[in-house]
């Protein structure tokens, strides 16, 4: 994509989905594509011939004019650009918390169940204990009557 020549597409950068009936534009930063080719965009040509002080002060003013015009378009580029660093480096810092909060969920899960497999191992023992106990007594019941 180019945004600088004559019929350039212009950048657009998606900051969100667009939901119900909002379309992606709403949710873009376009930067508008600018000819800025030295003959059409710029209007400088190798026609200018400076041959009196008439024809050298249209020249300056030609110059001056694409000087403007190619500032204004690298102003509007570089605004662009930053607002889509901007943009980048919220959605990382974004998706940076997302990944640390999954991560504690995760790890939250982890120690929930493992709290649980203490706990029934725990359970276990102590019915193996009471089976022990139970098992024993008709022993020494029995043990009466010998």
């Amino acid at each position: 994509m180019n945004a600088v020549k004559n019929g350039g597409a212009s950048i657009q950068a998606l900051v969100a989905l667009p939901t119900g009936t909002n379309t992606a534009a709403e949710y873009a930063i376009t930067i508008a594509a600018t000819d800025i080719s030295a003959s059409a965009g710029l209007a400088l040509t190798t026609a200018h011939v400076i041959t009196s002080a008439a024809a050298a002060s249209t020249a300056i003013t030609t110059i001056t004019a694409a000087e403007s015009t190619l500032n204004t378009f690298l102003s509007k580029l570089g605004a662009g650009a930053k607002r889509v660093e901007i943009q980048r480096a919220f959605t990382d810092k974004l998706a940076s918390a997302i990944e640390i909060g999954i991560g504690n969920l995760v790890d939250a899960d982890l120690a929930r169940e493992s709290a649980n497999l203490q706990s029934l191992q725990v359970k276990q023992q102590l019915g193996l204990q009471a089976l022990s106990i139970a098992n024993q007594a008709p022993g020494s019941v029995l043990s009466l009557f010998r």
